[in-house]
């Protein structure tokens, strides 16, 4: 077995078993419920993991660089209000300050 993906947040880690098993790869989850033990051991070591066999671990290497690529791709950038010149965060679509719409991306 080899260590695939590790994170904080179980959300996170149950995210990229899901993905990983609809794509016909196998996973298994160790310390799901250890993060009660932090503090006893270091926290990092009491994250949730992926693990997948060794026969399959390259190409889930390759998908979860993937997704966490087209995750970060899917993340829209701030945006600069036409109308008052505030900054808005880009997953907003009106500004915040006066209710402008946020411009087109091709402009």
């Amino acid at each position: 077995m080899k260590l695939i993906y590790t994170a904080q947040s179980m959300l996170q880690v149950a995210h990229i078993r899901n993905f990983l098993e609809a794509e016909g790869i196998r996973c298994r989850l160790r310390n799901e419920f250890l993060a009660g033990a932090a503090g006893e051991l270091p926290p990092i070591q009491c994250w949730p993991e992926v693990w997948v066999d060794d026969l399959y671990a390259q190409r889930a290497r390759e998908l979860v660089a993937e997704l966490v690529e087209q995750d970060r791709d899917d993340v829209a950038s701030p945006w600069q209000c036409p109308s008052c010149g505030e900054w808005v965060e880009g997953n907003f679509r009106l500004c915040w300050n006066c209710d402008t719409p946020a411009p087109e991306k091709d402009q």
